[in-house]
């Protein structure tokens, strides 16, 4: 089913989780002992994220330096494939922009097509450590929007090559991210609001926000799209806090502030185990708040773990 049609369907707030595919070498069985105890909150959809391949340097026999492509962790297909055949919910695999031509992204979209994978969430990705900012594939796509009319093109039963005949149209629905707090490559709130209604414009049905823990942000997000325009459904992504090093990593990676209340009971805190208590009861009072405003679905960023989540998800669902 769509993620628009479980809204649209929803007495109430749904709940959601984005995994992480294991490491090279896991077996799927990771993956499932992160879901299972999940299960009872009956998620509405399981998002899968793809991470790119990485490269390093390696002599050769002449001596000579060359570029060696490695791949970290397995690609969204096949986890998507098991997630659906062992729990009957729909997975949302993440296709990016970075590190795949079109040809490899029209592929990509017929084998999920044929899973029956009726969504999917189109991302630029991000831009991988060994290049200075992100540099998209030759053959690729610069920027989410074109990946969502390629998408869209799909359904129309519009391929890259012309001269093939009798296409069957595919049936995605599209979701795209949306950022409260900015993306950290646009150059001011107002510009990634530009940019997130061209991604709405091109076709993509709903959004799924970074994550964020200040709910002020997110609500002035949510009257600022509806300013502008963009009457989708907006995804609320939440993640529990559980270290006192993420409250420094993660406002630099992901471009967040951490409220000052907050960070004021994490610096109290003399352990993880005391931090991830906070978290905790922070992660509680959003998402209860958020659900007094009726947002469609929280959607939990679980990073491959489901502790903490499933204490969040059973306070308030």
């Amino acid at each position: 089913m769509k993620v628009v049609d479980h809204i649209k369907q929803a007495n109430s707030t749904l709940f959601s989780i984005e995994i992480l595919p294991p490491l090279k070498g896991k077996s799927i069985q990771s993956i499932f002992d992160g879901i299972d105890p999940l299960m009872e909150f009956k998620p509405s959809f399981v998002d899968v994220t793809y991470h790119r391949e990485e490269y390093f340097y390696k002599k050769n026999s002449a001596g000579v330096l060359e570029k060696v492509s490695t791949r970290k962790r397995p690609g969204t297909v096949g986890i998507c494939a098991a997630i659906m055949n062992r729990y009957k919910v729909d997975a949302v695999p993440h296709i990016i922009c970075g590190g795949f031509s079109k040809e490899e992204t029209e592929n990509a979209l017929i084998d999920l097509h044929f899973l029956g994978i009726d969504n999917v969430l189109a991302l630029r990705g991000d831009s991988i450590k060994s290049e200075p900012g992100f540099i998209p594939d030759p053959q690729g796509h610069a920027f989410a929007n074109e990946l969502v009319k390629q998408t869209v093109n799909m359904n129309k039963g519009i391929y890259l090559h012309d001269e093939l005949n009798e296409l069957s149209p595919t049936d995605f629905c599209i979701g795209v991210a949306g950022y409260p707090e900015k993306h950290i490559d646009a150059p001011s709130l107002d510009i990634d609001l530009k940019y997130l209604k061209q991604k709405i414009d091109a076709g993509s049905e709903y959004i799924v926000t970074q994550m964020f823990f200040d709910n002020a942000k997110f609500f002035k997000f949510v009257e600022d799209c509806r300013k502008a325009g963009i009457t989708v459904p907006i995804i609320p992504g939440l993640k529990v806090l559980t270290t006192k090093k993420q409250s420094s990593i993660l406002p630099e990676i992901f471009n967040l502030e951490i409220p000052s209340a907050f960070m004021k009971e994490i610096e109290k805190c003399k352990t993880d185990l005391e931090v991830k208590e906070v978290g905790v009861e922070w992660a509680i009072q959003q998402s209860q708040e958020l659900m007094k405003n009726n947002v469609p679905c929280l959607h939990f960023y679980t990073m491959g773990t489901s502790d903490v989540t499933r204490r969040v998800a059973s306070k308030v669902f």
